[in-house]
C-alpha cells in the first residue's frame, strides 16, 4: 500500500505504532496534508514531505491528538507530594528536586505537578519542572498557559479559584505556578537526552509506551530508566505496568499511583500526605472517549418501570457509571456496572469499564477478564481491543496484541466507509 512509507516515516521520526491508533487516523492525517498542500496524490505529497522539515512536522502534528487535563490520576499527584518531601529530606538542601513530564502536551500536567507542590506548603526554590513534547504547537499553547473548560474535570474545582483567573479565552494560569515549569520541544528517542543522565528525582511519562511496539517500548524504557534517579520514581499509565514489571522495575505499593521504582531500590511509601497539605487533591479517574454524558440522576433501584422507563433507566445508570468512573469514584463506578449487569441484558461498554477499572487498579488477571468479555459481545469495540493489546504485550505475548491491533485497525477502516 501507497500509505505504508508514511507509517514508516512516523515510526521512525516518532516511534508511533500506527496500528495502535488505528491506521484511519493517519489516513485521514495525511488527506488533510494533501489538501493543505494542493498536492495531487500521495506520490507528489511524499515528495512535498521529504523536501521539507515544516511539512515533517505538520504530519506529525495532524496525527497526534493530545488528550489530557489537570490532576488526570489525581493518586499520582498524592503520592508524589508525600515522596518529594521525603526525598527533600533526603537531600538536605544539597539541590532543588528535578521533575520531568515527558510528554508534557498542552501543560496541564507539568502545572499539576506544579500547583501539587506549592499547595503541600514546598517553597519554589525547592523544585524545578521541566516539560519536553514533541510537538511545538502543544509546547506553544503550554507556554500561553491559559485554558478552556475541557481542561478542568471532575467535581473538585478548587485549584482553579487558587491558581486561574478567568479571562476571555478561558482560565489563565498565575506565573508563581507557571515559573516553576521549562517547557521545550524534544524526542524522546533523542540521543541527546542522554546528557541528562540521572538527572530527574521523578519522572512522569504516562500512556505513551502503549503507542509503540515492543522494540520501541524497550527503547524508550531505557531512555527513561537512564533519566530517572538511581533512587528516583517514574509514573506510567494504568495500562503500562505489567511492560515496567518485566524490564525490571516494581510498583511502589501505593494504590492507583502507577508509581515504579528499581528492583533494588525502593523507597518506602509515605504512610500519609504531609500535614503541609493544604486540602485534598482533586478526583477524576480518565473517562474514556464513549463514556456518554450526564443528564439526570439513577432512579432507585426498586421502581417499578414500562419498557420506556426500563430503557431510560438503563441510559440514566450508564451515565451515572461514567459520571462515577470521571469523578474519581472507582468503587461505586464498580457497583454500577455489576447492578448494571443484573438488571438488564450484558452489555460490551459496562464489560469495558470493569476493565479499565481493574486496569487502573493494577488487577491484570480480571482486566484480561473483562476486555475479553467486552470483546465477544462486541467484537469490534476499538477501546476493549487497544486496552487488551496493550496488556498482551506488556505480557510479552506480541502476536497477540499485534493481532488485536489489526483487528482495531480494520474496525476503524470499516466504520470510516
Amino acid at each position: 500500500m501507497s500509505e505504508q512509507r508514511f507509517f514508516r516515516f512516523l515510526q521512525e521520526r516518532i516511534g508511533l505504532d500506527v496500528e495502535s491508533v488505528g491506521a484511519p487516523m493517519v489516513e485521514r492525517a495525511l488527506r488533510q496534508r494533501c489538501a493543505a498542500l494542493e498536492a495531487n496524490d500521495l506520490d507528489d505529497y511524499w515528495l512535498r514531505l521529504l523536501q521539507s522539515g515544516v511539512e515533517q512536522q505538520a504530519l506529525i502534528e495532524a496525527v497526534i491528538v493530545p488528550e489530557t487535563w489537570f490532576y488526570r490520576y489525581p493518586e499520582s499527584f498524592t503520592a508524589l507530594v508525600g515522596l518529594a518531601h521525603k526525598r527533600l529530606a533526603e537531600l538536605a538542601g544539597a539541590r532543588p528536586l528535578r521533575i520531568l513530564s515527558l510528554p508534557c502536551s498542552t501543560g496541564e500536567e507539568p502545572y499539576s505537578i506544579s500547583m501539587a507542590l506549592l499547595d503541600s506548603g514546598m517553597n519554589p526554590q525547592q523544585f524545578g519542572i521541566d516539560g519536553l513534547d514533541i510537538s511545538p504547537n502543544s509546547v506553544a499553547r503550554a507556554r500561553q498557559a491559559v485554558y478552556g473548560r475541557n481542561s478542568f474535570r471532575g467535581s473538585d474545582q478548587a485549584f482553579r479559584e487558587r491558581h486561574f483567573s478567568e479571562c476571555d479565552e478561558g482560565h489563565r494560569l498565575h506565573e508563581q505556578v507557571s515559573r516553576q515549569v521549562s517547557l521545550q520541544v524534544g524526542n524522546v528517542l533523542d540521543p541527546t537526552l542522554k546528557s541528562r543522565d540521572g538527572q530527574y528525582d521523578f519522572v512522569f511519562c504516562r500512556n505513551l509506551l502503549i503507542y509503540f511496539d515492543v522494540p520501541t517500548q524497550r527503547r524508550v524504557f531505557e531512555v527513561l530508566k537512564q533519566l530517572t534517579h538511581a533512587q528516583g520514581v517514574l509514573f506510567i499509565g494504568p495500562a503500562e505496568g505489567s511492560l515496567l514489571a518485566r524490564l525490571g522495575m516494581r510498583p511502589l505499593g501505593i494504590a492507583q499511583s502507577f508509581a515504579y521504582v528499581r528492583q533494588a531500590d525502593a523507597p518506602t511509601p509515605p504512610a500519609s500526605p504531609p500535614a503541609a497539605i493544604a486540602r485534598p487533591l482533586p478526583a477524576a479517574l480518565p473517562a474514556p472517549r464513549s463514556m456518554p454524558p450526564v443528564t439526570r440522576p439513577v432512579r432507585s433501584l426498586a421502581m417499578p418501570a414500562s419498557d420506556n422507563q426500563a430503557g431510560e433507566n438503563q441510559a440514566e445508570l450508564l451515565a451515572s457509571i461514567a459520571r462515577q468512573a470521571n469523578a474519581g469514584d472507582s468503587a461505586q463506578a464498580r457497583l454500577g456496572c455489576e447492578q448494571y449487569l443484573r438488571r438488564f441484558a450484558p452489555k460490551a461498554q459496562v464489560y469495558y469499564w470493569l476493565g479499565l477499572l481493574s486496569d487502573t487498579e493494577g488487577d491484570t488477571p480480571n482486566a484480561l477478564i473483562h476486555y475479553r468479555k467486552a470483546l465477544y459481545l462486541e467484537p469490534q469495540h476499538p477501546e476493549a481491543l487497544i486496552h487488551l493489546a496493550a496488556l498482551l504485550a506488556s505480557q510479552g505475548d506480541a502476536v497477540g496484541a499485534r493481532r488485536l491491533q489489526e483487528r482495531a485497525a480494520r474496525a476503524g477502516r470499516e466504520s470510516e466507509r
